[in-house]
């Protein structure tokens, strides 16, 4: 049996670092002051809700940094799972990814972009679909000719929209009149389940530093790069994101944010003028299209990692001859993301999808306590930094998101649990196609040399 090829090395820390802020900072800091203010009507409560959804999301960074030095390969948080709870886990793990959440994450990253395309030309609804596609098709190719490839481009559009945000930043500080100052305005009493309504949206705006781990396999020196990139990129993240408010707050009142769907657009036509809209329209584009481009860069790995463990379609370990990429994979993303857009199930599918990725989030950082205690001698370059308090905050948080998910949004909550359970017997068929497959494909072994069913290679 011939030795299944490795992905190289190629990404730099800089790669490392803007993998996570570019795909983290999406739409989302433009669109989410608008329901914070609407549970919050207190400026300093609003600027604290976002220091500490950030504080957790830096926490669980910690985690998986400390998780990614001690087993650096390609596919992440699945390797994570599959090697602290079995490979049962693994599969659930990389079978809800593929079937809804990132490939559905995808798809409504490649429509939101169409859509902001539409602001500056008039599209309609099959050419939103068709742009989507498009844009589908140019980010495969992008990563299938080439890891350098795909984190070139996540430089320029991380520089590019970390750069708008600034010109959005210093305009309300030093351009604007500074209409209304936060400090100035009065801070009603907060009750503590407004605060945990706010904090639910601006923890799904932190979202997406994990997928830094799915390329630990191509980072160069992950042992020391993957824990400065998740560490960077997330308190990157959290300047920005508290600056971007405090920006909002120059220029507008509480009310003002809560009665508005577009605060970025908004703050900056009171800076800039009728041009405001436009440039903010243009960076949410450019941070859409980073946050996509990302996801190409990073999510087929988990595939990829996935088949060459037996537990996936054997062709998804194929690395190209030529580009040295998981080029079955990254294709096979965009297909099956093409299909969720063209029948229009992408949108139903991500609000399913985001209960199953925070269980992830909770069995992850779980798994790091449960790796603590059974393999104490397993060599860490990097051990988390307030254990166990910090890995036990986020798993509080955790708990509280999950069941406040659960009662609030019930159907969307439990239709993401049948999407997991789903996803246990298909585990049972891959095993078993696996070693069907092993004995009509694979020599007769020789005899006290049979193969290990273990699912992990």
């Amino acid at each position: 049996m011939s030795t299944p090829q490795e992905l190289p090395r190629r990404l730099n820390l800089i790669d490392a670092i803007s993998i996570v802020v570019g795909i983290v900072i999406g739409a989302g800091i433009f669109l989410v002051p608008n329901l914070v203010a609407q549970s919050l009507p207190s400026a300093g409560a609003m600027l604290g809700v976002w220091v500490f959804a950030g504080i957790v999301s830096f926490f669980g960074a910690l985690a998986c940094a400390e998780l990614g030095a001690a087993m650096p390969s390609t596919g992440g948080q699945y390797v994570f799972l599959r090697d602290i709870y079995g490979p049962l886990a693994g599969f659930v793990c990389g079978w809800s990814m593929f079937t809804v959440a990132r490939t559905a994450q995808v798809a409504w990253l490649a429509v939101s972009l169409a859509l902001y395309v539409s602001y500056f030309m008039p599209l309609s609804p099959l050419a939103i679909k068709a742009v989507a596609l498009l844009a589908l098709v140019v980010f495969t190719t992008i990563n299938y000719l080439g890891v350098e490839a795909g984190a070139r481009v996540q430089r320029g559009f991380t520089l590019a929209k970390v750069s708008g945000l600034a010109i959005i930043v210093v305009g309300a500080f030093f351009l604007s009149g500074g209409q209304h100052n936060p400090a100035a305005q009065p801070a009603p009493p907060i009750a503590i389940g407004a605060f945990g309504a706010a904090m639910i949206p601006c923890l799904l705006a932190f979202d997406g530093w994990v997928q830094v781990t799915f390329v630990a396999g191509e980072i160069k020196r992950p042992h020391r790069n993957v824990l400065l990139a998740l560490a960077i990129g997330v308190a990157i993240v959290i300047v920005i994101y508290v600056l971007a408010n405090a920006s909002y707050l120059r220029v507008l009142s509480v009310k003002e944010i809560a009665a508005s769907d577009h605060v970025g657009a908004l703050a900056a036509e009171r800076t800039f003028g009728p041009a405001g809209g436009k440039l903010v329209s243009l960076i949410i584009l450019l941070s859409i299209t980073g946050s996509l481009n990302g996801c190409f860069l990073t999510s087929p790995r988990i595939f990829f990692a996935q088949a060459r463990d037996g537990l996936w379609f054997p062709k998804f370990a194929a690395v190209h001859p030529r580009y040295r990429t998981p080029y079955v994979a990254i294709a096979a993303q965009g297909i099956w993301s093409a299909l969720l857009i063209v029948t229009g199930s992408y949108g139903t599918l991500v609000n399913y999808a985001m209960f199953a990725i925070w269980v992830f989030y909770g069995l992850m950082v779980a798994g790091l306590m449960i790796l603590r205690y059974k393999q104490p001698g397993l060599p860490r370059p990097y051990r988390m930094w307030g254990y166990p308090v910090t890995p036990l905050l986020f798993l509080a948080v955790t708990g509280w998101f999950l069941w406040n998910t659960l009662i609030t949004q019930p159907w969307p909550s439990l239709a993401g649990l049948a999407m997991m359970a789903s996803g246990i017997p298909a585990y049972y068929v891959f095993r078993r196609w696996r070693r069907f497959r092993s004995l009509v494909v694979a020599p007769p072994a020789p005899a006290g040399r049979g193969m290990g069913d273990s699912g992990v290679c």
